[in-house]
């Protein structure tokens, strides 16, 4: 079979031949240097066209050959099953579909393909060796909507390294190598729809990719099935909108068992959502008992082979008096119309923005969620939303419990509660401040008593009522404001043997401050220890 590749190197010789005709008939008029000279010269350039020729052979970038290496049919070309290495040159700008998959392709370059391909629109390359995509090789294919890299060798996703598919709504990625995913890879692909990234090496949760649906507002499907994910975010996935937990497939990843973990997938089983339907079977996770890890069903946690998990019930919303409540009709798919059903049985279909024509208070909003403002005792109950679409028609329902007071009014009960403790911790320290921390005379200033006289009062303060050592003007106060009242009648039996007089002998104490200045004393005698015990009532 006669190579082609060639032809090159023999019309070289050729033309190299018939320069060396020309030349021979002047040699002899010529210098025998500069013989040598053009001799040199031709010898190289024969040498470089022959080595130009093998790289083109060994390389294999052969131009695009519909008759031998591809299937040309329109706007569709195959090149499957080739046994390329590279992408075939020459493919014609109106290419509008290219399949170069199950070859042997190991990078996929910026300079892949020379010219813009504006038309192209689906892109094969699975079941190759790839194992990088330069940040620049898809900045000529911008309008590419479908790509398939599945079945092949990478091992992370670059910076940007998708950025310039901004058309893009289908990614096929399973069944690589990939650990890494750097958090800008998706940037500017704000329509895709599905990404398959199953049966990689992911341990991360890509949590970018679905929250608050910023990043990939139109996504729809994520595959990240049969990876090694032990642990999931599990409160920012209880918050994502059912039109994403629908196509959020998890199964197949070594999740460690958690009641928390449990919940979630229950609740997803409860709203029949697809990604715990359809792969039910598969929802396992990793159970460790006493050092060892069994593998079990996610749906046997709350058995006693599990971990007792309880059932668990979606609750219903919580509101105050004169509060705005937003009831969210969280259907699987966008684009459907909702119908409210009060639990009065009063039908709210509106345009949105518009209230209802019987209640002031209730209105439908762009979302197609149901606002209630101000909510009122009447409206606690149960709303049913009825969502209708093309393809699925769902019912959801929503439960309302009302408190009987204002969140204000909860709040100043909670400071009235928190003052009135205030207070009682301050008297109760007043109190003790007052009872060990009595202020009395210093005996050492200029003009105090003495320090027999200020021992004396010491003890007469903590034994009597009333001190026995009053200057005069403190005795005619004494006598003027306090007064004793004489117990009536006899007092035989009373606090002991009394006189009938009211009088009692009080014996002296020698050598005592307590030395009465009388023999005998009455028990009216402001002085008498006695007086304070006794139960003679004090008035004043």
């Amino acid at each position: 079979m006669e190579d082609n590749s060639l032809a090159p190197i023999t019309r070289g010789r050729s033309a190299v031949a018939a320069a060396d005709g020309r030349s021979v008939l002047h040699a002899e008029d010529r210098p025998a240097a500069q013989k040598h000279r053009e001799t040199d010269m031709e010898s190289i350039l024969v040498d470089a066209m022959v080595s130009s020729a093998l790289f083109l052979t060994r390389s294999g970038a052969s131009p695009l050959n519909c008759q031998s290496n591809c299937v040309c049919a329109s706007d569709i070309i195959s090149c499957a099953k080739k046994e390329l290495t590279i992408v075939p040159s020459g493919l014609p700008s109106y290419t509008a579909m290219l399949d170069l998959s199950h070859n042997n392709i190991h990078r996929l370059r910026a300079e892949w393909t020379p010219l813009p391909l504006k038309r192209l629109h689906t892109l094969l390359l699975s079941h190759n060796s790839i194992t990088s995509v330069s940040a620049d090789a898809f900045s000529l294919t911008p309008n590419l909507r479908h790509l398939d890299l599945s079945n092949n060798k990478l091992h992370s996703l670059e910076e940007n390294v998708f950025s310039a598919l901004e058309q893009l709504e289908v990614l096929l990625l399973f069944k690589n190598a990939i650990t890494n995913i750097d958090r800008s890879a998706f940037d500017e692909v704000s329509l895709l729809q599905k990404l398959y990234l199953s049966q990689n090496r992911l341990t991360r949760f890509p949590l970018e990719l679905v929250r608050d649906g910023e990043k990939l507002p139109e996504l729809a499907l994520l595959d990240i099935s049969y990876n090694e994910i032990k642990n999931l975010p599990l409160p920012q996935l209880r918050a994502l909108p059912a039109r994403i937990s629908n196509g959020l497939y998890l199964h197949g990843n070594p999740l460690t068992c958690d009641c928390e973990l449990y919940g979630l997938f229950w609740n997803w089983h409860v709203r029949k959502l697809s990604s715990a339907i359809d792969f039910r079977d598969e929802l396992k996770c990793r159970l460790i008992s006493q050092n060892k890890v069994n593998l079990i069903s996610l749906f046997a946690l709350n058995s006693s082979e599990g971990l007792n998990c309880s059932v668990v019930r979606e609750a219903g919303m919580e509101a105050y008096l004169g509060q705005t409540v937003i009831l969210n009709c969280d259907t699987k798919q966008r684009g459907m119309t909702q119908v409210w059903v009060t639990p009065g049985n009063e039908s709210v279909q509106t345009e949105p923005g518009e209230r209802s024509s019987n209640r002031s208070s209730v209105s439908v909003l762009s979302n197609g969620s149901l606002q209630i403002q101000p909510i009122r005792l009447e409206d606690i109950g149960t709303y049913t939303c009825y969502a209708h679409g093309k393809l699925l028609n769902e019912t959801l329902y929503v439960t309302l419990n009302v408190f009987n007071f204002t969140q204000h009014v909860h709040q100043e009960t909670l400071n009235t509660a928190y003052t009135t403790l205030v207070g009682c911790v301050a008297s109760v320290i007043l109190v003790l401040i007052y009872l060990y921390l009595t202020p009395c005379r210093c005996w050492c200033r200029p003009g105090d008593r003495g320090q027999g006289e200020d021992r004396e009062s010491i003890h007469s303060s903590v034994l009597s009522a009333t001190p026995n050592h009053e200057t005069t003007s403190d005795k005619a106060a004494l006598s003027r404001h306090v007064a004793f009242l004489e117990p009536p009648g006899d007092l035989r039996g009373q606090n002991g043997k009394l006189k009938p007089n009211g009088s009692q002998e009080v014996p002296g104490i020698k050598g005592s401050a307590f030395q009465p200045s009388s023999p005998h004393r009455k028990l009216s005698d402001p002085g008498s220890i006695s007086s304070v015990f006794s139960d003679t009532p004090i008035v004043v």
